[in-house]
């Protein structure tokens, strides 16, 4: 299987893990700012935003110019997951946004979220879940533009991913999972519906309820080694988690 059209993903986790080190220093920081702007879809026309369609960022070149089953060439393949990646690529790396289009990003982004208020990773349909919820937050926090998604049916979405323990499951009815559980209460908290201090019981820190202790005998949750949810008291949590 190839990655080809992971690129912009896996270049996130490469300069992510160069900032946690230290390292960004190794990288030429224009030239990757350079190559992730030129990954940006391009409407061309205000006029085709009615067309159903998200300008996003594509994952690499290849998936610029890739075709359908039958030969037909697809000029947007834009996806949520890239553009989270870009974005957050860029601002790292001290790009200015206002390099890239974020109007346009902006504006299309309400052509991928569904009526329960979840969101598509693209739109020309896959499934949805908390990733791309997840991903639809931060693109609108980073642009500093909330207008085009409806934070109230995302929030009721993700509240109906919490399972009995009080962890989130990807969809609603799944077994609460590390994932999913990082994925929710980001979300909310990018939304504003959860404040800083979450562990406050004053009615100010956080606008919903998110039980933060398992229901038998009030232990705390932790995540185990496959990223469910159990409670036990001590345990290392996940390197994907460690950001809770």
């Amino acid at each position: 299987m190839t990655n080809d059209t992971n690129h912009l993903s896996l270049a996130y986790f490469v300069i992510s893990g160069l900032d946690i080190l230290g390292s960004l220093d190794r990288v030429d920081k224009d030239a990757v700012a350079a190559w992730v702007l030129s990954l940006q879809a391009n409407s061309g026309d205000k006029a085709e935003l009615k067309n159903g369609q998200f300008y996003g960022f594509h994952g690499s070149h290849s998936s610029q110019f890739r075709s359908d089953n039958n030969g037909i060439l697809i000029l947007n393949h834009s996806h949520l997951a890239s553009t989270y990646c870009a974005l957050s690529i860029l601002k790292t790396v001290g790009s200015n946004l206002l390099n890239i289009d974020s109007k346009l990003i902006s504006m299309s982004i309400r052509n991928l979220q569904q009526p329960d208020g979840s969101f598509l990773p693209i739109h020309i349909g896959a499934e949805t879940d908390l990733r791309f919820i997840y991903c639809a937050s931060p693109i609108c926090y980073m642009l500093e533009d909330w207008s085009s998604m409806d934070r109230v049916k995302t929030k009721e979405c993700i509240l109906k991913c919490q399972s009995y323990g009080g962890g989130f499951g990807m969809i609603p009815g799944s077994e609460s999972h590390g994932g999913g559980t990082y994925c929710a209460v980001a979300s909310l908290h990018l939304m504003g519906f959860i404040e800083h201090d979450v562990q406050s019981k004053s009615a100010a820190s956080s606008i919903i309820d998110i039980p933060l202790y398992g229901a038998d005998r009030g232990k705390q949750l932790r995540v185990d080694s496959k990223g469910e949810l159990t409670s036990l008291v001590t345990h290392a949590m996940h390197f994907g988690l460690g950001q809770f």
